[in-house]
Order: structure tokens, then C-alpha cells, then sequence
């Protein structure tokens, strides 16, 4: 399939699944979204399929990386929303990204990468869970397994850029938080959201390497 097809194909399924993910996101936060966040979910969404697609290429670990993209929309989305990063999401999105990065090493020969990967994961989720250990106010248990994923993703495209992914997720998080204590909007004790920071860490990460 031509780049510009794929292309095509993924902002297609992007303004197709938008409005679903949107109306699960407000089922998972016990929230109704308006118009303006489904728009908004819409529009990332597909941003980042389409940024996978070129990245990427046609290749089986597309699968994966697309499922991680609409799971992070979501997670943002209620995170936000309830401060919650439901199970429900997370645990299906790494089983998808597993399989497609073992169709991926079996077609493309990538054993390597496919090794790294749940060397990644296993490292970012036990690293984050004795975080949440040390300091369970700091943690919660959705932001380790959501390390996890993240760890399963980034870590299959490298090393240097899951440390990336992860720095620079704390990079966001930390001007967030400032911005919102500048602005009175929150004050020092007050508990923000952890899972869109290192989503969009993530994201930042991949687009400044620019390929998977």
C-alpha cells in the first residue's frame, strides 16, 4: 500500500473511531464529554495514527502502535477527567502491542527490538512500582502499569528514546503543575493527573526522533 493510502487509511479510522472513543471515555470517567472533547479526542487520535503510519510504514507493528495511540487518547481523556487510568484500557493495549511486535519480529526478523521491548516494559513497571511503593501519594498504580505500557512501546523502538518519553513526560507534567500553582488554579498538595504528561512525553519523544 502507497505512504499516501496509509496515510488516507488512518485519519479515515480516526474520524470513525473518534466519536466511539470519546462516548467510552465518558462511560470510564462517569462523565458525558461535549462536543468540543470529542472533537478535541478526534483530531489527536488522528494526529497520532497518522504520525504512526509515516513513521511506522505497513508494517504489523502498526496494529500495536495505532492501539496504543486511541488507548492513550482515552486514558488522557479520563485521567483528566475522574483522575483514573482504567485497567479495562491499558491491559488489552499492551496484549495488542505484544502480539503485534511478536507478528512484527516473526515478518520483519525484528527479535531484537521484540526483546528490547518486554525488557523495557519489565524495567519501567518494576522501576515504577517501587516508586509507588516509596511514595504512594506521588503514584498510583494506573500511572505504573501505564509506565509499563509506555515502556513496552517506546522501549521496542529503543532505549534512548523510552528515557526520552519518560524525561520529557516529567518535563510536562512538572510546567503543568507550575503553570496551574502560578495561576491558582491548584495549589502544592493538590493531586493532578499524572497519565497525560507522559503520554504527551511520549508523544514529544517519538516525534523529535522522528521513526520508530
Amino acid at each position: 500500500m502507497p505512504r499516501s493510502a496509509l496515510l488516507a487509511a488512518a485519519v479515515l479510522a480516526a474520524l470513525a473511531l473518534g466519536p466511539w472513543l470519546a462516548r467510552a471515555a465518558g462511560r470510564l470517567s462517569s462523565r458525558r464529554l461535549g462536543v468540543p472533547a470529542t472533537v478535541l479526542m478526534t483530531v489527536v487520535l488522528a494526529v497520532l495514527l497518522a504520525g504512526a503510519a509515516a513513521t511506522a510504514g505497513w508494517r504489523p507493528a502498526l496494529l500495536g502502535l495505532g492501539w496504543a495511540a486511541a488507548a492513550g487518547v482515552v486514558l488522557a481523556a479520563v485521567d483528566l477527567a475522574a483522575h483514573r487510568l482504567p485497567d479495562v484500557v491499558t491491559y488489552p493495549a499492551a496484549v495488542v502491542c505484544a502480539v503485534a511486535f511478536v507478528a512484527d519480529a516473526a515478518v520483519t526478523g525484528s527479535w531484537a527490538a521484540l526483546v528490547r521491548a518486554l525488557l523495557a516494559a519489565a524495567a519501567s513497571g518494576a522501576v515504577a512500582g517501587l516508586a509507588w511503593l516509596a511514595v504512594p501519594a506521588g503514584l498510583g498504580l494506573g500511572d505504573v502499569k501505564l509506565l509499563a505500557l509506555l515502556g513496552l512501546v517506546l522501549g521496542w523502538a529503543g532505549w534512548g528514546l523510552l528515557l526520552a518519553g519518560v524525561f520529557l513526560g516529567l518535563v510536562v507534567g512538572s510546567v503543568v503543575s507550575l503553570v496551574l500553582i502560578a495561576t491558582r488554579r491548584a495549589g502544592w498538595r493538590t493531586a493532578l493527573p499524572f497519565g497525560p504528561p507522559l503520554l504527551v512525553g511520549a508523544v514529544l519523544a517519538v516525534a523529535l526522533q522522528g521513526s520508530f
